[in-house]
């Protein structure tokens, strides 16, 4: 297969781009057609990033998505946290308590965070 590359600059590459990456995209490693695959995904995934950035999310719907997807409750928090009070992680889910640093290095780890996620700022609601 020859390989014509270039840079996506319209919305019109971007999509001839996605159109031959389709046609590649289950190619065997080692072949020239995983060559151009890995190219285009790499060129496809910063026309993205420029055209259409995804925000992360606040830390608090960040835990929320987390809890989600593992299942988890707030009792759960509860327990992660040592804490009996289900009015403080209330509070915390609901943006009235900002979250503590060792608040923070519980939940990362115990919901496999990152830091620089729940460090972010986020508006409070008093």
């Amino acid at each position: 297969m020859m390989m014509n590359i270039k840079p996506i600059r319209t919305e019109i590459d971007y999509e001839q781009a996605l159109e031959k990456l389709e046609v590649v995209f289950d190619a065997q490693k080692g072949t020239s057609e995983n060559d151009l695959a890995e190219v285009l995904v790499t060129l496809i995934d910063k026309y993205e990033s420029e055209h259409y950035p995804i925000d992360t999310p606040d830390p608090i719907e960040a835990i929320k998505i987390r809890m989600e997807e593992m299942d988890l409750h707030q009792k759960d928090l509860m327990d992660f946290l040592g804490t009996k009070s289900r009015g403080t992680i209330s509070n915390i889910l609901n943006k009235r308590r900002p979250l503590t640093l060792p608040v923070i290095r519980v939940l990362g780890a115990k919901l496999g965070l990152s830091f620089d996620v729940l460090i972010k700022e986020y508006e409070m609601k008093f």
